[in-house]
């Protein structure tokens, strides 16, 4: 237990730990659901899937989540902040699109490419359960990952966006650069600044 965090604090971080071992490792779709509250609701903000309620929480996780979820799938945390009822975690999504990936990619065959992208989940919790989960990527790297989207003359990035987030000592303003054909900043020093959340 991290001594940073109150009681209080760990157990809504207990409960959310819970979830994510049985969608994960355990891939028990009834266990996870068990740590949600009647009421829940889970949103992947990008292409809105997931649901509301028990049911159909049940059914997306045991069809379209947990069974189409790549073998290699990797979660690299970055921060962590927890308060007022809610867990944030900050992390790095890793995985080989190498199957149907309805709650992510729907209607997109396999390609068989690496994919890296930063993930936001925000998680609230009410009473020892999970109330609803709010998760955000960039969809358009993604994309670009995928070869579906060329980034040539798009402000979007493939994996770097997630390289960036790990090392934030890598250059910054490329896209800029690239628009305007020149160089224009120096790359920053190659540190980790000083932040208010917590890492894992």
């Amino acid at each position: 237990m991290d001594s940073t965090y109150t009681d209080d604090e760990q157990r809504l971080i207990d409960v959310w730990e819970d979830h994510l071992r049985c969608e994960f490792a355990d891939r028990d779709a009834a266990a996870t659901v068990a740590t949600m509250s009647d009421d829940n609701y889970v949103n992947h903000v990008p292409v809105m899937t997931g649901g509301c309620g028990r049911d159909e929480m049940l059914a997306f996780y045991g069809r379209h989540f947990i069974p189409k979820m790549p073998a290699d799938t990797k979660l690299t945390p970055v921060c962590r902040t927890v308060g007022q009822g809610r867990v944030i975690d900050e992390m790095v999504f890793r995985f080989t699109h190498d199957i149907v990936m309805d709650w992510m990619l729907p209607g997109v065959a396999p390609t068989g490419r690496r994919v890296e992208v930063p993930l936001v989940v925000v998680v609230q919790l009410r009473t020892g359960q999970i109330v609803c989960e709010r998760i955000y990527w960039d969809q358009a790297s993604v994309l670009v990952q995928l070869g579906l989207l060329d980034p040539s003359h798009l402000p979007v990035a493939g994996a770097e966006t997630a390289w960036k987030v790990l090392d934030p000592g890598r250059p910054s303003n490329d896209l800029i650069r690239r628009t305007a054909g020149g160089s224009d900043a120096q790359p920053p020093p190659n540190s980790r600044p000083e932040g208010d959340c917590q890492a894992f």
